[in-house]
């Protein structure tokens, strides 16, 4: 990408996409544009049209989604399903359509097999059966996937993905319902600290294990691809280390300073059993994630400590 290049990232206001535009102003990359939901309603394929004839991006960073964990999945998956699908669409088709020099789609582990070989390379998408707990974002972000691989055969688009693991840091969604197992351990155990609770109760039996990646060293990669691979495969951005959420758990804690119980509740789902990403690809492009998870986790504490609105989302 040339440093003076027009560059979109969609979904800006996101723990992805901020962490993005971060990254893109220290490389140098200042030519950023974005829009908020009000400015741009995604699912609405018109207004998208309408965007993308004007502001002829060169190049798209698809950041944007609606995301949650296991109750919101579980609660409300047609809206989790219509409104990936349709943003994801609606961007790609019109990027493309407006002469897009590249786009990088933001997968998700999440959407690989529910028992997939561990740890898992990037071919095995598809190959079994999905997590029932998170099928409807999965066959959406699938679809988003699978439509950058055939613009790509059918068009020659140089359009590219990426398929992060667990990712955490800045920008991060903390609402007790809606957040992911990390975000949500934080405000969990700041508030028992807080109340002087004697106990935290978790869900399911903390036996899973989970890869988690910093959301600024996803970032890097992001634009190491952007700038310097184009083939149809997806690549998978983790650290290739896992801890059960158990372990997890009490890391949590620890860096918190909550020194009470912590009990489990396994009437509640675990999700899917291991989720190890094979990262060879990206390490044989020269990437390694930097931020180590203790640092990340104290990182990512502040941030919710000293952002309460991203406490109430």
């Amino acid at each position: 990408m040339d440093k003076t290049a027009k560059i979109y990232v969609a979904g800006h206001r996101g723990m992805v996409g901020s962490a993005i535009i971060r990254e893109l102003k220290q490389q140098g990359y200042n030519n950023i544009i974005c829009r908020t939901h009000s400015e741009l309603d995604l699912t609405n394929q018109a207004a998208v049209e309408h965007f993308f004839s004007i502001e002829k991006p060169d190049y798209v960073f698809l950041a944007a989604a609606k995301v949650g964990g296991i109750v919101a999945n579980n609660n409300a998956s047609a809206d989790f399903m219509y409104q990936n699908m349709m943003l994801e669409m609606n961007v790609i088709n019109s990027a493309w359509r407006n002469g897009c020099k590249k786009l990088l789609f933001l997968g998700s582990s999440c959407i690989y097999p529910r028992m997939a070989p561990q740890p898992m390379k990037e071919e095995c998408l598809l190959t079994s059966a999905l997590e029932p707990t998170n099928e409807a974002y999965a066959l959406a972000k699938i679809s988003g996937l699978r439509y950058c691989q055939y613009l790509k055969r059918q068009y020659g688009a140089d359009f590219i993905s990426v398929m992060p693991t667990n990712l955490y840091g800045p920008g991060d969604n903390y609402h007790p319902e809606h957040s992911h197992v990390l975000p949500a351990l934080i405000r969990r155990f700041h508030e028992a600290k807080t109340a002087g609770a004697d106990s935290v109760t978790c869900w399911g039996d903390g036996s899973p294990l989970r890869e988690f990646l910093y959301v600024d060293d996803l970032a890097e990669l992001c634009i190491l691809l952007m700038n310097s691979y184009s083939e149809e495969i997806t690549i998978n951005a983790g650290t290739g280390k896992e801890i059960t959420i158990k372990e997890l758990t009490e890391k949590v804690a620890g860096i918190i300073g909550y020194t009470g119980k912590i009990q489990w509740d396994t009437t509640r789902p675990n999700g899917t059993p291991r989720k190890l990403l094979d990262v060879s690809r990206a390490k044989a492009l020269g990437w390694m994630p930097k931020t180590t998870l203790d640092k990340g986790i104290e990182l990512a504490y502040n941030d919710f400590l000293t952002n309460p609105m991203r406490a109430e989302r």
